[in-house]
């Protein structure tokens, strides 16, 4: 049986990459000797000041796996390397989403000796929020993989500009289908949340940052009232330092009575309540590579309405799993949601996203993975 050592970040560390990280390594397991390292320290207090981990649920806890790696003390992570060069693995998969891991990876691939086989899953090649030194630490460590699997034809586009020849393969982020934990209908969630059994519910989830466009959701929300009776937006997340540019953007469009804001972050074993109770998940985000948002969306077979950016049209099918439209435009947003409601899309598109499946499944994943790196 081949042998697989897994490096990134799992439960109970907080976010998408810990539930991807958990799934495919599940997925892996199923036909492979896998191993799970993750971090004893992740990120430092003085750079993500937000609690970093969640105990509330442990669904998503992987067992006998190993926290190892501090990614700020070199002497740890050249230890780590050493560790992972004696396990003698057939393939080794490390996480990649932003630079600042880039010191820390760069030390623990050296560390491992020449000839490992390194498979990078990269979320973003680029991070989405830039910053000075990002493109450099970026080709510094990406450079030393030996395969890669991207999630957009975008992030596949500036891969090949850090390795012309990357031995790289496109596949769609899988469905984050775990999140059906009591598997409850729209009508009981709807009565955890105090929404209306009638109400018309759009739902935005997710870290509040600039670029996923919240305001421009917002903007669009009186046109929508104008088209469509008893709607709301509801917005689940944490704001950070933002939260009083939107509350006042809110006021200004004087939109208060359709517009609920939950602060803060979402246990997993609260996903679900809000994923089962809206008619359809909205991602109006300025730039993307791909967006997990997505994914859960669809494992609760909810359609999805998302601006034309990075691989969301990739995810999304217009006119069949839901809708894409201009990116930083209200009124395109507007007539989307305007559309799916009075036009009654909804069953039509759960109907559409369940025959995409297989399309978005964690075997294609493994099989992608077997293919690229011939380890079937």
């Amino acid at each position: 049986m081949k042998k697989i050592i897994l490096i990134g970040p799992v439960y109970p560390y907080k976010g998408g990459i810990s539930h991807y990280t958990t799934l495919l390594y599940r997925v892996l397991s199923e036909k492979f000797d896998v191993k799970m390292i993750s971090y004893k320290m992740q990120y430092p207090t003085f750079l993500f000041k937000q609690e970093q981990k969640d105990f509330r649920n442990a669904a998503f806890k992987i067992e006998n796996t190993d926290f190892l790696l501090h990614t700020a003390n070199p002497f740890n992570i050249f230890r780590v390397g050493r560790y992972v060069q004696r396990q003698n693995p057939d393939l080794v998969i490390v996480q990649w989403w932003h630079p600042y891991f880039a010191p820390c990876y760069w030390l623990l691939i050296n560390a491992m000796g020449r000839g490992q086989k390194i498979l990078f899953p990269c979320h973003n090649v680029y991070p989405h929020e830039r910053f000075p030194m990002d493109q450099f630490l970026t080709k510094k460590i990406l450079r030393k993989g030996s395969f890669f699997i991207v999630h957009s034809h975008s992030d596949l586009r500036d891969l090949l500009t850090i390795k012309q020849n990357a031995r790289a393969a496109y596949n769609p982020h899988p469905t984050y289908n775990v999140f059906k934990i009591r598997n409850i209908n729209r009508e009981e969630a709807r009565k955890e949340l105090g929404e209306e059994k009638d109400k018309k519910l759009l739902l935005f989830f997710g870290f509040i940052r600039e670029y996923k466009g919240l305001r421009h959701m917002l903007k669009a929300m009186p046109k929508i009232r104008e088209k469509v009776k008893d709607v709301r937006l509801l917005v689940v997340g944490s704001f950070g330092e933002d939260k009083d540019s939107y509350i006042r953007l809110i006021h200004e469009l004087r939109i208060e009575e359709c517009v609920e804001i939950e602060d803060g972050y979402i246990a997993d074993n609260e996903v679900e309540k809000y994923f089962a109770a809206c008619d359809v998940v909205v991602l109006p985000y300025e730039s993307a590579t791909q967006s997990g948002i997505a994914q859960i969306a669809f494992g609760f077979e909810q359609p999805v309405i998302a601006t034309n950016v990075g691989g969301l049209p990739e995810v999304v099918t217009d006119g069949k799993t839901g809708y894409i439209v201009q990116a930083q435009n209200p009124n395109a947003l507007a007539e989307a949601v305007a559309k799916f409601y009075l036009d009654e899309k909804r069953v039509e598109f759960q109907e559409n996203i369940r025959k995409e499946t297989y399309r978005f499944s964690w075997n294609q994943m493994r099989e992608t993975i077997e293919k690229l790196c011939c380890i079937d």
